[in-house]
Parts: structure tokens; sequence; C-alpha cells
């Protein structure tokens, strides 16, 4: 006599009431309920006690906002878990300050063994911008080795002993001073986080956590082989299957490796021991403005005879573009400046002559930053349907007058992060923050929408906030097209927000802009223009749990 096999566990049931969701199919509901891992209704207060029971947990919401979980269309899981745990020099101001906080740091707990890794200085923050020697690193250290990225993370700060141990002499990007850019700068971050075993899981899981706490449930993982090795992805790749019970959010891998034709393409793919997206992300077109380092069509502004550097050719492009069309998988490039981005649109020019234009839209081909566009450009990616995978607090730290956007570019940086004209254009557009270059808040990405420093690129708070929910789905290619919605039949991933006051926003400037105007039948969003961000109370992805601040309860 065998033994009955166990009945499977009844899926749990909760029904959120008494706040506000955001959903499109009732703008006035106030309550949800959640089977297993779906949406199952959403509705009205008066209804949800029609169908509240004993069966179901009940959670009041006591006026909170549920809405859509965010996803995070370009993050870089390690490098954020490190640079949360790693010295962190935002607000240092001088030369000096930051070899102080070196020392400090190098004689703390926190930093007693290894290499000393920094990160987020920005030297046009400084009253005097010269930087410390390779030598007064080392000192400052105490002989270790030092790393120390720059805001944007497409330059550091290395010291003598991490200059030598990474064989530098001779790279590109390496001269006389401690800054390295380029080659040398891939090589110096490839030597400074070479992490002991087991610290690779811890990392991400930092980064996850920090994720799950501010809202997210999905997180595009932009992985390369400058950035970190094969076993980088297929770490990150692993949490989607995590055995050991682990709640984090899902992530969408991508690995950005150049390829040479379909065969080469299938090789790469073959080769990485984990399903991907497609190979793109942070493949390098060009570099990043602060650094000096992404492709202009005329001189930085102040830095004459200097117009960054373009890595990849218009022809290697075209190639990688063909090949990924053929496998009907993703392509894409990291590219910034307004020359780079005109050699990826030469480039799908060349790869559509060769596998035909059909074939190049249908892969739905991704472009990270995107920062200086123009109209015409703008119509280029419009024609070749490419998504624009972009960071709006780029903008909200570096834009506007007497910024470093301003200093770089003159005049040129009112035509940066084109978000109204790219959805004008029709141009899809999802919204990330390259972590740990900008932080994981996602209402501060929204807001930064709001706010742009270009009045005339501003779009409203309902775009913005598809654009960081379901438009990342959509970048994605998910396989559930409801991802990204909380209405009958979509999957139970969302936040729980404590918010000040909710508002629509009014599209029209001529009046107040933001209103609480019940006719506008449009889901409410926490009104922004207080400064404050709403605050995570509950994350959920799939039905389970990821986060709780524990302010919730039935």
């Amino acid at each position: 006599m065998t033994d009955s096999p166990a009945a499977p566990a009844p899926r749990k049931v909760t029904l959120y009431r008494n706040g506000s969701v955001y959903t499109a199919a009732d703008p006035f509901a106030t309550a949800m309920l959640v089977d297993g891992d779906t949406v199952a209704w959403v509705g009205s207060e008066q209804a949800a006690t029609s169908i509240a029971d004993s069966s179901m947990d009940v959670i009041d919401l006591q006026g909170a906002l549920l809405a859509p979980g965010f996803v995070d269309s370009h993050v870089h899981l390690t490098e954020t878990g490190i640079a949360l745990d790693a010295l962190q020099l935002a607000g240092v101001r001088s030369a000096a300050e930051l070899l102080d906080a070196v020392a400090a740091f190098s004689h703390s707990a926190s930093g007693a063994d290894g290499t000393v890794l920094g990160h987020g200085w920005d030297e046009t923050t400084w009253a005097d911008p010269a930087l410390p020697t390779r030598d007064e690193l080392e000192r400052a250290a105490g002989g270790r080795r030092v790393f120390l990225s720059r805001v944007d993370a497409h330059s550091a700060l290395v010291s003598s002993s991490l200059a030598a141990s990474a064989a530098l002499d001779g790279r590109d990007g390496y001269a006389a001073g401690s800054q390295v850019k380029r080659g040398a700068h891939t090589a110096a971050r490839l030597a400074a986080r070479q992490l002991p075993a087991g610290a690779l899981r811890g990392y991400q899981q930092r980064a996850l956590a920090e994720a799950a706490a501010n809202g997210y449930v999905a997180l595009a993982e932009m992985a390369a082989p400058h950035i970190g090795s094969i076993e980088d992805l297929q770490a990150a790749a692993a949490w989607n299957d995590a055995t050991d019970g682990a709640s984090v959010p899902e992530i969408l891998p991508y690995w950005g490796e150049l390829a040479a034709s379909a065969d080469h393409a299938r090789s790469i793919l073959d080769g990485l021991g984990v399903p991907v997206l497609g190979l793109a992300g942070d493949l390098n077109i060009d570099g990043s403005i602060g650094s000096r380092t992404a492709s202009l069509r005329a001189d930085y502004a102040d830095a004459p005879g200097e117009r960054g550097t373009q890595y990849l050719s218009v022809a290697e492009a075209a190639a990688h573009l063909a090949a990924c069309s053929l496998l009907g998988i993703q392509a894409g490039f990291h590219v910034i400046g307004d020359a780079g981005l005109d050699a990826a649109l030469d480039a799908l020019d060349l790869a559509a002559a060769e596998v035909g234009e059909q074939k190049v839209r249908a892969a739905g081909h991704r472009f990270e930053h995107v920062e200086l566009a123009d109209a015409a450009a703008i119509s280029r990616l419009a024609r070749y349907s490419v998504t624009v995978s972009a960071q709006p607090v780029f903008d909200a730290l570096w834009g506007g007058t007497d910024s470093l956007y301003q200093r770089r570019l003159d005049s040129r940086q009112l035509g940066m992060n084109a978000f109204a004209s790219l959805y004008a254009a029709g141009v899809p557009i999802c919204f990330g923050s390259d972590s740990p270059v900008t932080p994981l808040r996602p209402w501060s990405s929204v807001r930064a929408c709001l706010e742009h420093t270009n009045p005339a690129e501003r779009i409203s708070a309902r775009a913005a906030f598809l654009g960081h929910t379901r438009a990342g789905w959509r970048a994605a290619r998910y396989r559930n097209p409801m991802a990204g919605q909380l209405v009958p039949g979509a999957p139970a991933s969302f936040a729980v927000w404590e918010v000040e006051e909710l508002m629509v926003q009014v599209a029209d400037g001529r009046v107040q802009s933001w209103s609480t105007d019940p006719r506008a039948r449009t889901p409410l969003l926490p009104a922004l223009d207080t400064g404050n961000d709403p605050v995570c109370l509950q994350t959920v992805r799939d039905g389970r749990e990821l986060y709780a601040s524990g302010a919730l309860g039935a």
C-alpha cells in the first residue's frame, strides 16, 4: 500500500481594502483581491465588504496607495551591492576631503581588509577640480589598493599598487594622473572587484533587498564582459530560480557582448549557461558626458579638441544588429553622445539593408541612455521601433543652468534627455536608474520627468509612471502581456505606499499642475510637488511578499 500524494497547499487569498488602487479597471477603486499569484478583483469599498469572508487575509490599507510595482530598466546588480557597502564619496568637495575619507575608511572596521572601494566622487562640484595623485591615494590607504569609481562609473581614481596589479602601463586611458578611462578603466575595475568566494551572492542580495524596499518588482540586469564575469550574470539570473525560499525582484538579464554574425551570436548565447533576453544593454558605443568619453559631433565646450570616444565602428554595430535580428533577439547599445547615436542609427540602416527592415523592427532592439537626440535622430529611432531606456535622474542631477551638462556642452544641453519629443514621435521609452550611478528611488525618477530642466521635455505623471512600470515589462518583451497593470487576471506584482496626498496631474500648463477633481476619471498618483517621496510599506511580486515595513496589518 502506498501513501496518497499530499494535497497541494491551498492558495493564499488576500483582500486589500480601505485605500486607493491604481488600476485602469476602475479609477475609483479602493480594494483589490489577490488569489495566489494573480489579481482576482478590483473595486469599491462597498463591494469589498460584500465579498470578504473568513477564508481571506484582510489588509487594511489605511488610506495607502496600492500600485503596480516598479521595473528598473537598467541596473548593475553586483556593482550596486558593492557601492552600497563601499566608501561613499558623493559629499566630498576637494581632493583633500577625498584623501581624508580614504584614510578614515581604510582604518575603520568596514575597510580593514582588501581593496579600498569607493563610489560617487564628482570633481565638477569641487572648487578646485584637481585630482589626487596615485601616490597620495596609496599613502592615504596605508599601502592598500584603491579603486574609486566616478559618479558616472565611466572612469575611476586608482592607487599606484592597483595600477601595478592591473598592469595598466601602456593601456588606452592610462596617463600620468590617477584617473583612468576607457580600456585602462575596464582593466582596473576587473582587478579591483576580484571578489572572495560567496561575496558575489551577498552583494547581489544586498542590492535586491534595497530594490524591494523601494517598491521594485523587477530589475533589468545589464551585464557585460567589461563590467563583470559570466559568473556574475549567472548568479544574477539564478535568483529567478532560487530554491532557498528567497523572495526577490525578478531579474530580466541581458549580456552586452558584440556578435559578428548570427553563428557567433548563437555561440555567445550557448556559452552563457543561462538564458538572456538579448545581447544588449551596456555594449558601449561610447562613454559618458562627465568623463568626456561620450562621442560628440562637436568639441566639448570645456575641452577644445576633445570629442569623446567611439568604441565600436558602424560596421561592427551593424553586424551585431543584423545577427541578433536574424535570431529574433534583442540587440542594443549604450549610447549617450550625438555622434555615438549617429553611428548606432547608421548601423541600423546597414543592418536593415542586409536582413530586411521588418526583421530589424520585429527584434525589438533597445538603446540605453540616448541623451543627445535631435528630431532627425528621433525619427530614425521611431522608424525601426527601437526602445529607448533612459535615466530621468541624470537630468535632475546634471541638467539645467550652471550644471555639469552646461559646462560640458553649453547650449547643446537643452536638447538632452528629450522625453516629450520621444513620446511625441512614437518611440517606445522606459526608465531606470543605471544603479549605482543613481540610487534605486523610483518616485524621485518619476519626479525628474515632471520637473525636467527643459520645460519642453516634461511629460505627465501618468506617462512617467507607466514608463517606470508597464513599459519596463514591454521593453523586455515579457512573456505575460498583462504585467505592469492591476486588473483581474494580471500578475499580483505591486507595492503599497504611504503618501501625503493623491492627485491627478493636469496636462494644461495654464492651470494648477495637480488636481483632486474626480471628474478626470484618471487613477490617482502621489502629489510629488511636495518634495517628499512616498514611503514603501510593502512590495509583492507574483503574490509573494518581498518587503514589509511592518506598518500594514489586518
